[in-house]
């Protein structure tokens, strides 16, 4: 697979990484990307193409780190021995490729865990890599960056989200007018990024997950729609959403659940999913219709299975929260993300165009 249309900009990595692999120069190489989540395990190992890169090995399971974080501060034993068993398969993969240059990132469960210096010293030790935790403004900028090739140029404003284990980010940009940019590139200024600590883990444990009453499940979608009023407030984006002028892109499991749901995928199909549209009246008819689920249904359902059936239900009623929000009318669903934007920063920059310049604001 090819991803084209690779960025620069606010929240670029800085190139540390683990030693794994032989060093390279610049104009080539194999690089990968490595986002370790509250909830999931991600692996992307790539090579620069002239339109972007091409994946050549990939790796994803959830392994739940956060589990009971929000409870007791700490990474439980059991999530860490479950993470860094999949961090094994990772860090095999890496070296089987001969990666060149890794970046491998851990986002809010590390970010709040009180023993989280002694979790990194132990995956180093254990797996030989080097786990970098990266702030709330750096994962959303590099989420945008990974999702740009799917935002619609016509389309002055976008806002770009993604629903984690532990919190959710957003970031809204602004396109300036065509022929503005040199060499035909667009040039979007990032005007804000916002992150929420709420996310499918967070919200499930607090609220439950198995079976959730209609009643709850409206508390969820308040509890998180007043996280985001400050977004809104600082940023006005309704405005631009009465006048027509924004576009909404999600990257999470929970849109790529409710995509898979929706066209009713006999197993999850990713080149059916990446790209595609859903309206908000759909949104909310899917994520009705999982709220209503049993436990049982929603672990058979091929798009969900077990590892999210006591997840998903949360997810629906972020989501929801963002679309009741920001009313805009559908949504881009996308399969792509933080790891896509690793590998696009880390790339030469001399192999791609810069479409993402700005000082953006965060509230």
């Amino acid at each position: 697979m090819t991803y084209t249309a690779a960025v620069g900009g606010p929240g670029s990595p800085r190139g540390n990484g683990s030693d794994l692999g032989d060093s390279a120069g610049v104009g080539g190489g194999v690089y990968a990307a490595l986002d370790l989540g509250t909830n999931n395990c991600r692996l992307l190992i790539a090579r620069p193409a002239a339109d972007g890169f091409r994946v050549i090995d990939a790796f994803s399971r959830i392994v739940r780190l956060g589990e009971g974080l929000s409870r007791s501060g700490c990474l439980s034993e059991a999530a860490m021995a479950r993470t860094i068993q999949a961090l094994r398969i990772c860090a095999g993969k890496i070296r089987r490729r001969c990666v060149t240059r890794t970046r491998a990132v851990a986002t809010e469960a590390c970010r709040r865990a009180r023993n989280c210096g002694a979790f990194l010293e132990r995956v180093r030790g254990e797996t030989g890599l080097d786990l970098e935790i990266i702030s709330n403004d750096e994962e959303a900028s590099l989420a945008v960056c990974g999702c740009a090739p799917l935002l619609d140029p016509d389309m002055s404003h976008a806002l770009v989200f993604d629903i984690g284990g532990g919190s959710t980010e957003l970031g809204w940009m602004k396109a300036p007018a065509r022929g503005e940019a040199g060499n035909g590139a667009a040039m979007p200024e990032v005007g804000g990024w916002h992150s929420i600590p709420i996310g499918v883990v967070t919200l499930a444990e607090h609220y439950g997950g198995r079976q959730v009453t209609p009643r709850v499940y409206d508390r969820m979608i308040e509890e998180v729609t007043a996280a985001l009023a400050p977004f809104e407030t600082a940023h006005r984006l309704c405005d631009l959403v009465a006048d027509g002028r924004l576009q909404m892109l999600g990257t999470s499991g929970t849109v790529t659940t409710l995509a898979g749901v929706h066209q009713d995928l006999r197993r999850y199909d990713r080149a059916r999913v990446d790209g595609c549209y859903l309206d908000f009246e759909t949104v909310r008819g899917i994520s009705r219709r999982i709220a209503a689920m049993s436990y049982q249904r929603r672990a058979a359902h091929p798009c969900i299975g077990r590892d999210r059936a006591d997840l998903v239900i949360a997810g629906c009623a972020i989501l929801e929260a963002v679309c009741g929000t920001w009313p805009v009318g559908r949504l881009r669903v996308a399969d792509r993300g933080l790891r896509e934007g690793i590998l696009l920063t880390m790339m030469p920059r001399a192999m791609k165009p810069q479409v993402f310049s700005a000082s953006p604001r965060r509230v």
